[in-house]
């Protein structure tokens, strides 16, 4: 059902990409179907790290398929952790939190801003010298916010004007401090949790909006000494989340669910177009993640979460959809808006968000979301110009976008800028539009989902 401008398919193989020119699409006239995900990307960076820093072996089953998480498991390797991949199930044997080894060279995080985030906070505490780099979108994206915390923990870092790469001393006695995010990101979060593992004493992160909780829940299941809860002494909604060390995780085995940004782009597909019916089993449905499912509930589209329950300390269930009964998707009289604390759950689909904002009356409002900016993409400017490519009347804010409301799309070229999110989002984008629409630089899906072309045509009927 979809055309490619070279290879038809796309590879299960997680760290080549299938070079793929432009991927053609037609329009859609409903899904219907079951889908099992590959695991989520965010849960397998963090399960693959915290394992290689314990003690013993651990099982991770169900490991993201994403080039990103591939980078992490060659990163691993370089810092002399053996990782034996079959596929999906991943045996990692853990050196623990001072068995890393010095890598020859610089470790090469790819276009995984995870992978470099989450590891500086783990070499920051190591006897030996190492560097981190990326690709080119990589050594664009703001490094600053992770290096301060860590010089204030005694750490030395230098880096490229706040950029990567990043250069990271070896310095085996790091600082016990509380921190206060002063950007709202589980990143930053995480890499300051993984630095305080080795310390002697309590590190504290205070965060003023929730961000996804992965990297607490996972601490916890390798037995970290973890505490969150409600932040005293700080303005109202702030929580807080700390470690103690020096800490001792032992080896587990992890079952990793189904990425929840992954199924948004089905479970939304489906949403959009009436008689669908589709369900996705076996899915993360974290409530630092799953705000896009309440998102559309509000927006007024048939979404629900059945089989509800907790597997390695993460919640886990079924996502069932139906589609509009009828051609005509909820409507409204002003703008649906997302803004405030909302956008950190949400960063990964307010691209896609974005093109369901084309769908409904009264449209969508995307407020203080600045951080788009600096994603893999200018995620803000690249999903305005698609979107008015496509005819959809857009507004561009420095912080955000406005999108007018229920307009009839019409296939267009589109250029995610090598985005994987916004290769995704206009991907729905097409399916409801009239006419052919092309995807350029498609294959840039597999920094998260290689399989998701591959997926959504088991799944789509014209």
């Amino acid at each position: 059902m979809f055309e490619s401008g070279m290879e038809r398919g796309i590879s299960r193989q997680p760290i080549s990409r299938v070079k793929i020119r432009a991927m053609i699409l037609k329009p859609a006239t409903r899904i219907r179907g079951k889908l099992t995900l590959p695991g989520d990307k965010s849960i397998s960076h963090r399960a693959a790290i915290i394992a290689a820093i314990s003690q013993g072996t651990s099982r991770l089953t169900n490991y993201s398929t994403s080039a990103d998480c591939a980078a992490t498991l060659s990163c691993l390797q370089q810092l002399g952790v053996p990782v034996d991949r079959r596929g999906p199930e991943i045996l990692i044997q853990g050196q623990g939190l001072s068995g890393l080894r010095q890598p020859a060279g610089a470790l090469d995080c790819a276009n995984s801003g995870t992978t470099m985030r989450l590891l500086a906070g783990v070499l920051a505490s190591q006897d030996f010298d190492s560097a981190l780099t990326g690709d080119e979108s990589l050594r664009g994206r703001p490094m600053q916010r992770i290096i301060e915390p860590l010089k204030m923990m005694g750490a030395q870092i230098s880096s490229n004007s706040g950029r990567a790469p990043l250069t990271i001393e070896g310095r085996q006695s790091l600082n016990a401090i509380d921190y206060e995010l002063l950007v709202a990101s589980a990143q930053v979060k995480s890499c300051v949790l993984l630095a305080g593992l080795k310390v002697a004493g309590t590190t504290r992160i205070i965060e003023n909006e929730i961000t996804r909780d992965h990297t607490e829940r996972m601490l916890n299941l390798f037995g970290a000494a973890i505490e969150t809860g409600n932040a005293e002494r700080e303005p109202r909604g702030a929580r807080f989340a700390s470690v103690t060390g020096p800490a001792r995780l032992r080896g587990c085995d992890v079952s990793i669910p189904g990425d929840i940004s992954s199924a948004a782009y089905f479970v939304t597909a489906a949403s959009l177009l009436s008689g669908s019916v589709l369900e996705v089993l076996g899915v993360g449905i974290n409530p630092t993640r799953a705000l896009i499912l309440m998102q559309l509930r509000a927006l007024g589209f048939n979404v629900e979460v059945q089989d509800a329950h907790e597997v390695s300390n993460e919640p886990t269930g079924a996502i069932a959809v139906r589609g509009a009964a009828n051609s005509e998707p909820p409507a409204a009289s002003q703008p649906f808006t997302i803004t405030g604390s909302l956008i950190p759950q949400l960063i990964d689909e307010l691209p896609l968000l974005a093109v369901v904002g084309s769908q409904v009356g009264g449209g969508i409002e995307i407020r203080g979301a600045s951080e788009l900016r600096v994603k893999e993409s200018d995620r803000i400017a690249t999903t305005v110009r698609n979107l008015r490519a496509m005819g959809a009347t857009v507004q561009e804010f420095e912080d955000g976008l406005s999108v007018a409301g229920k307009v009839k799309l019409h296939g267009a070229s589109i250029e995610p800028r090598g985005d994987h999110r916004i290769a995704m989002a206009f991907t729905v984008a097409a399916l409801l539009a009239e006419g052919e629409t092309e995807i350029r630089d498609a294959d840039c899906v597999a920094v998260s989902f290689p399989e998701f072309f591959e997926l959504l045509d088991s799944i789509v009927e014209r």
